[in-house]
């Protein structure tokens, strides 16, 4: 048989601390990828105003063929492409004419003037996952804990998105790890344990408040794994364990008195009405010898009951 010293049980745990912290905690600003959402349609518009230009001024000039005429055709192409664009249905994009805030365009078909407008982002309008992380986030009581959490948001306001914050997607991260921070902070070590759905509920409306002014609205905060020191661990363990064994002995002791009260009721019906006793010893008579197996105990007084019964019924024969 193998046995894991604590050696060995210290080794594993340093290698779990180390590809806790090892592991990239940054979640990216935008988690959409291509591969959940395909852009194919708007890159294949842009082809086809390209196309159009191109084959519209090719045309014109094909009297007139030359490289020059090619390079005029592929610039018209390059120029429309450019100019007539398309955004996708969950996308907003936020226009600025030299310098200054125009409008939101999308989703569909819209226009960008060549050198006088220009694109200042593409705002993502779908609902959001975020994972972020609080590391060595301290409780009321001073224990350093690793919180994984996850929020849902959306963009309702694209204008105060572009307008009002850099970078809305990793500044409603930070604040998330802010606010998480803020609310382990508050509690202890137990009360974290049993109060995580009310917290998820606390950081929703305190991140809802936080992200309104950015355009953002949070949906809902979940906090999905809580990691504490393994010394920790182990005394949560026992503690645990003694206020289980501590529960089962209070239930026991209940028990126990409610069923001595119930002794002593029975004793006083008994000690107030004799017959109460003869039923009760009659009854476990029956109970004993019901199956043909027991054997029948009488007490005295109920054996002199049968031997008078007895002499009555001789008397009676004579």
């Amino acid at each position: 048989m193998r046995k894991i010293g604590p050696k060995r049980g210290a080794h594993r745990d340093a290698q779990e601390q180390a590809v806790f912290a090892n592991t990239p905690h940054e979640s990216p600003d935008n988690i959409i990828t291509e591969k959940d959402a395909s852009r194919a349609g708007v890159y294949s518009f842009a082809l086809l105003m390209f196309a159009l230009g191109f084959a519209v001024v090719f045309a014109v000039t094909l009297p007139w063929l030359s490289v020059f005429t090619v390079l005029a055709a592929a610039a018209a192409g390059l120029l429309l492409a450019s100019t007539v664009r398309v955004a996708a249905q969950w996308e907003h994009v936020a226009l600025l004419r030299f310098g200054k805030f125009r409008k939101i365009a999308g989703p569909g078909v819209y226009v960008v003037v060549p050198f006088v407008d220009s694109v200042a982002m593409h705002i993502d309008r779908r609902t959001i996952t975020t994972a972020f992380y609080a590391e060595q986030a301290l409780t009321s009581d001073l224990v350093s804990v690793d919180v994984d959490a996850i929020l849902f948001w959306m963009v309702y306001d694209s204008e105060k998105a572009c307008l009002e914050v850099a970078n809305f997607p990793q500044a409603v991260r930070r604040a998330a790890q802010t606010a998480v921070r803020d609310a382990i902070g508050q509690v202890t070590l137990a009360e974290l344990s049993v109060r995580r759905r009310q917290l998820d509920h606390e950081l929703q409306e305190f991140m809802a408040g936080k992200c309104e002014e950015w355009g953002v609205s949070v949906i809902s905060v979940e906090i999905r794994n809580i990691k504490i020191p393994k010394e920790l661990q182990d005394s949560l363990a026992r503690e645990a364990q003694a206020e289980r064994e501590r529960d089962a002995r209070v239930l026991l002791a209940d028990v126990e008195r409610d069923i001595s009260e119930m002794y002593v009721e029975a004793a006083r019906v008994y000690n107030e009405e004799p017959g109460a006793m003869e039923l009760r010893a009659m009854n476990l008579s029956y109970e004993s010898a019901r199956d043909g197996k027991g054997v029948l105990l009488a007490p005295s007084s109920l054996a002199d009951g049968f031997v008078d019964l007895g002499k009555g019924a001789v008397k009676g024969g004579k």
